[in-house]
């Protein structure tokens, strides 16, 4: 699959993302800043990535979902902890970042990658209303329903 990228950071040259691994499956986003953004704790702020892709068409989508390690060292995450990049969209990349540290401030900096982008095949199911759903072991019961031991 190929996946056409376009590059709006006017200061800097392209850089496309890519795995850190080669068993990666998340592609890091970076933040594409003119100066530093400071956060303070429970602050959020649009974070521009510099960042626009085509995907190939509406059975594709993006998931942009933030990294774990910026998440544990920084506490810093993404408020909506997970977008969703549609198979239309063609505007620029932007991450909503939010400090959940509950006292110290995160400092973003031009370069700093705080989230990746996953591509993700997409079902389109025909949905049926019914009067009754079939029966299962489980049934209704959720929210730890099935016990917390393994």
């Amino acid at each position: 699959m190929e996946v056409h990228v376009r590059w709006l950071c006017p200061h800097k040259p392209p850089r496309i993302p890519y795995p850190a691994t080669p068993g990666a499956a998340g592609y890091d986003l970076a933040a594409c800043l003119n100066r530093d953004v400071v956060l303070r704790p429970g602050e959020r702020a649009l974070i521009p990535t510099g960042l626009a892709v085509a995907l190939p068409g509406p059975d594709v989508a993006l998931l942009v979902l933030p990294r774990s390690g910026t998440a544990l060292r920084l506490g810093l995450s993404l408020a909506n902890a997970a977008g969703v990049i549609d198979g239309d969209y063609r505007g620029e990349i932007k991450l909503i970042a939010v400090n959940l540290d509950p006292h110290e401030p995160v400092t973003i900096r031009d370069g700093d990658r705080i989230a990746q982008m996953l591509f993700v095949p997409v079902l389109r199911p025909e949905l049926r209303l019914v009067e009754e759903l079939p029966a299962t072991e489980r049934g209704e019961g959720g929210f730890g329903s099935t016990g917390i031991r393994s």
